[in-house]
């Protein structure tokens, strides 16, 4: 699934401030995140390893949007960034706080997701794509509105199938709720969240705002990294489904209804990204070492 779907968990980000790092230092490199999801939390253990001060926030608790609290911690920010997905058809950081992040004067970073591009029936796809053709109309209306924010740009970092350790084809195997789907001709895009945070940390170092797609260079079929999940654990693949009687959810259904490559040069070319995990089996062999 696209980004959306893999950060849904922690998108509504109304809640509970977390605060990594164990005190705050004059100058001091402070980064403000809106919904700490899968991927933002990686990002976030991993700059506090660096000696960050980072702030977050979750569904419940006492940072909630609109509040004086989020307000002293955007005036506070020299870097602020958003996973957080529409909601109701807007954007619900942008509808509260968005005058308020643009006048900040921080680094300013939107996660999207390469849902904007609509099918392609295949083809290949950069950032000069045109958006707004798909199922993701809210979404494509916020990665247009992040980007609006600033006149000096916004980095949006465009994410297609986010995977990594405890949340792979490993983990759905393992847990009995792998499917292999029969889609003729269906390819994905994929993305593992290390190399994530390792853009969005490129991109803080060396900020060159604008419009980046973050995705591996081997799209493949959905049963492919389900297949190489049971050969890595030693089981059996699960049945072969065709997708025309495949009992799929509506979403599910709309998902497959998609299909596009993700080209991902201008990642490589001006954040100087080396992916880390190339392909899903360089990245599910990783997971299976953080598996228990």
């Amino acid at each position: 699934m696209d980004s959306s779907d893999n950060d849904r968990s922690e998108g509504r980000f109304r809640g509970l401030a977390i605060f990594f790092g164990s005190r705050q230092m004059r100058g001091m490199s402070r980064l403000l995140i809106f919904g700490l999801g899968y991927t933002a939390s990686r990002l976030a253990t991993r700059l506090t390893a660096e000696g960050w001060m980072v702030a977050g926030t979750r569904r419940s608790g006492v940072l909630t949007v609109g509040s004086d609290a989020v307000a002293a911690e955007i005036a506070a920010a020299t870097h602020i960034l958003s996973s957080v997905p529409p909601e109701a058809g807007a954007d619900p950081v942008l509808a509260a706080h968005g005058a308020a992040i643009a006048a900040s004067g921080a680094w300013l970073g939107y996660l999207s997701s390469t849902g904007v591009y609509g099918d392609t029936r295949g083809g290949w796809v950069d950032e000069t794509a045109p958006v707004g053709g798909g199922r993701r109309d809210a979404r494509t209306q916020a990665d247009l509105a992040w980007q609006a924010l600033r006149p000096a740009g916004v980095h949006v970092f465009r994410l297609p199938g986010i995977y990594g350790p405890g949340r792979s084809a490993l983990d759905r195997v393992i847990a009995g709720d792998a499917r292999r789907i029969d889609a003729p001709g269906q390819v994905f895009s994929r993305i593992h969240v290390d190399d994530i945070v390792a853009a969005v940390r490129a991109a803080m170092r060396r900020p060159r705002p604008g419009v980046y797609n973050i995705a591996d260079d081997s799209p493949a079929p959905g049963r492919d990294p389900i297949e190489f999940a049971c050969d890595l654990l030693g089981r059996s693949y699960p049945p072969l489904e065709q997708l025309d009687g495949a009992a799929l959810s509506p979403m599910a259904r709309a998902f497959y209804s998609e299909c596009r490559r993700v080209a991902n040069g201008r990642m490589k070319r001006e954040l100087g990204i080396r992916l880390r995990y190339p392909d899903y089996r360089a990245g599910l062999r990783a997971c299976l070492e953080e598996t228990p």
